[in-house]
């Protein structure tokens, strides 16, 4: 039910998976809107759809998770909780999603805060950039731990087995950037957490492949991605004009026709499957809220891998490999055994913890 175009390119898009990539989907949201948009494409039955009385407007932030605790997300995510699914697709608020997953899903065991990772169109094979808008306040200890995410998110979606990370900074000596980057800079390059470290990486290096995982804070990656895409449609539009502008060089993009293609294809972001949140306990998939069906198809068969790669295994085991004692003090303490925080009681809490509703009969 999120996204600019919802319901109706989600539903193309969700349809598009299921033929194209043979993936196993479920839909979340109102069911009788859903089930018009299946009839359209002859996939009544075919596809299971579980009701949601509520979903989360494009505008909603933060709070949304606890404004309501019956939207589609977080019925999504219980079905993640009891095992009925194995990843979560949204187009909607990323503000929204990040929030209600976190609340629903909660973090992983030794996981500070999640990261949303993206994957930059680079040569000669992508580059995982994070955190691109989960968390805009970090610690040094917290960039470490991105870097063990990235790590385990490009070993399955790049086929790495021991990806090269870079620290996103203002220049590439070991002495620039503010305390924080310096201070995530000495914990990287000392060592003894599994994390093939290549150093800073300036702006300028993020699409020239230098790094397999760039790590940096949410408030950083989430302009520098925004700024990235801007820079691409600017430069696909001067291309497109240019090769239009006049007779002669018509004939030549004719003759260029699929290289151009080819090009346009590559940096497209419909074709990346949108960001991956990770850190909590399930997959969650987020989409640009722009997505159309074949941005929603790429999203739902990212899922589908990762979900096939165990990611949530993978990042435990990375995660662990980072942890030391420094990790786990608090301000002011001493050599002490980590901090055991209470359960949290959450307004709605009955609501919450209620069983999702079973798929619809013969869906």
């Amino acid at each position: 039910m999120g996204g600019d175009h919802a319901p109706d390119e989600v539903i193309a898009g969700a349809v598009a998976a299921v033929r194209e990539h043979d993936v196993r989907l479920v839909l979340v949201g109102q069911a009788s809107r859903i089930r018009e948009r299946l009839d359209r494409h002859g996939m009544v039955g075919k596809i299971p759809i579980v009701h949601a009385d509520e979903a989360l407007d494009m505008g909603e932030g933060a709070l949304a998770g606890w404004r309501k605790p019956r939207s589609s997300i977080a019925i999504a995510c219980h079905l993640i909780k009891q095992g009925r699914a194995s990843a979560l697709v949204s187009a909607g608020t990323t503000a929204g999603v990040v929030a209600t997953a976190r609340l629903r899903l909660k973090g992983q065991q030794g996981v500070m805060k999640p990261a949303i990772a993206v994957t930059l169109p680079t040569r000669p094979r992508p580059t995982v950039l994070l955190d691109a808008g989960a968390t805009a306040d970090v610690k040094p200890e917290t960039l470490v731990q991105f870097a063990a995410l990235g790590t385990a998110y490009a070993q399955i979606r790049l086929g790495l087995e021991r990806p090269r990370v870079g620290l996103l900074n203002i220049g590439a000596e070991p002495g620039k950037g503010d305390k924080i980057a310096k201070r995530a800079h000495e914990l990287l390059a000392g060592g003894h957490h599994g994390i093939e470290f290549i150093g800073n990486v300036e702006g300028h290096d993020l699409l020239r492949g230098v790094a397999d995982v760039v790590v940096t804070d949410g408030f950083t990656g989430n302009v520098a991605l925004k700024t990235m895409e801007g820079t691409v449609q600017m430069a696909l539009s001067e291309v497109r004009h240019a090769m239009t502008g006049s007779r002669t060089a018509r004939m030549g993009a004719l003759l260029q026709r699929r290289r151009l293609l080819e090009l346009q294809d590559r940096l497209d972001s419909e074709t990346h499957g949108g960001g991956v949140l990770l850190g909590l306990n399930g997959t969650v998939i987020i989409a640009h809220g722009a997505s159309n069906a074949r941005a929603v198809a790429s999203a739902c068969a990212l899922a589908h891998d990762l979900a096939a790669g165990r990611i949530v295994e993978r990042i435990r085991e990375q995660v662990s490999a980072t942890r030391t004692s420094r990790f786990r003090r608090g301000h002011g303490d001493r050599d002490t055994p980590e901090k055991t925080e209470k359960p949290e009681k959450t307004v709605g809490s009955e609501q919450e913890e209620a069983p999702a509703p079973e798929p619809e009969p013969g869906s």
